[in-house]
């Protein structure tokens, strides 16, 4: 069991290796287009869902995808590739997260291909569908401080572009 911290208000604060989450699939001949290339629209099925399971684990409720800022491919995958992802917490606002993913390819030598980055915004919500507060993240490392001053620059981004009707 971890022990949390609080900030000065009483916020329940997490690291974020507290929701890192591994994901794994195999491609198998249903999951690729005419092409015989992975569906864009699976991949995105499964890094959903990774969102989610990282989202839900730092917030400890249900969650839902507000939005996807960021959707990059990078290469292909084909049947004989098995996809891990990798996604972690880059910034907690009062009842969203965003949450990176990391996708690889593995091929059969076992040499792993990054094949997609993708930026999740979730939002955690109550029983009633209603956001509620999540936790404070706790920004340790370089790269962890890094992230969190880039996804701040991406929520102002997405503020205006809200206010732009988008």
């Amino acid at each position: 069991m971890t022990s949390y911290s609080t900030d000065e208000n009483g916020r329940k604060l997490k690291h974020v290796s507290d929701s890192l989450t591994e994901c794994s699939h195999l491609i198998v001949p249903g999951d690729l287009n005419p092409y015989g290339r992975l569906f864009g629209g699976r991949l995105l099925q499964w890094i959903d869902e990774t969102a989610g399971l990282v989202a839900k684990r730092h917030s400890e409720s249900v969650v839902v995808t507000a939005a996807i800022d960021n959707l990059r491919f990078r290469e292909g995958a084909t049947v004989s590739d098995a996809i891990f992802m990798r996604g972690y917490l880059t910034w907690t606002g009062r009842t969203s997260m965003e949450v990176r993913i990391d996708t690889f390819a593995e091929k059969v030598d076992g040499i792993r291909v990054l094949i997609n980055t993708a930026y999740f915004v979730m939002v955690a919500v109550d029983s009633e569908g209603r956001p509620h507060e999540v936790p404070g993240l706790i920004v340790e490392s370089v790269n962890e401080q890094m992230e969190w001053e880039s996804a701040q620059r991406r929520q102002v981004l997405r503020r205006e572009r809200k206010k732009e009707g988008y």
